[in-house]
């Protein structure tokens, strides 16, 4: 079974104080070394039990930014997945326009894409 842990990272003068739930607390220059971290201290506190396969999430602790930090990661998301679905979008009225006789050149000028983008979507 994969265990989760969820660790607050405090921001302080030598890097990031990582409080992990009740089981204590340490710290890390970065927050990129932080999960290889968490996992060195939960080795060092539990040396029996494999860590390696844990799920680790690193919860930086910002204040009021965080909220902005949630949004502008959902939002990123959101326009990767609206990409994805705008390029099938795009493939399929290429085919129809193409299975109804419009040349490369017209489908492209219907599409407002060059005739190459046309050749790749078909």
């Amino acid at each position: 079974m994969r265990k989760a842990i969820t660790v607050i990272a405090h921001s302080w003068a030598l890097g990031w104080e990582l409080i992990v739930g009740d089981l204590g607390a340490t710290q890390v220059r970065t927050l990129a070394r932080a999960e290889r971290q968490v996992r060195d201290y939960l080795d060092t506190i539990d040396p029996d039990v494999d860590h390696a396969g844990w799920a680790i999430e690193i919860v930086p602790a910002l204040g009021p930014v965080s909220e902005e930090v949630r949004a502008a990661k959902a939002a990123t998301v959101a326009a990767a997945a609206a990409q994805v679905e705008a390029g099938r979008r795009l493939r399929a009225v290429v085919r129809e326009l193409r299975s109804q006789g419009l040349s490369l050149e017209d489908t492209a000028c219907v599409l407002g894409v060059s005739k190459g983008r046309v050749s790749q979507l078909v």
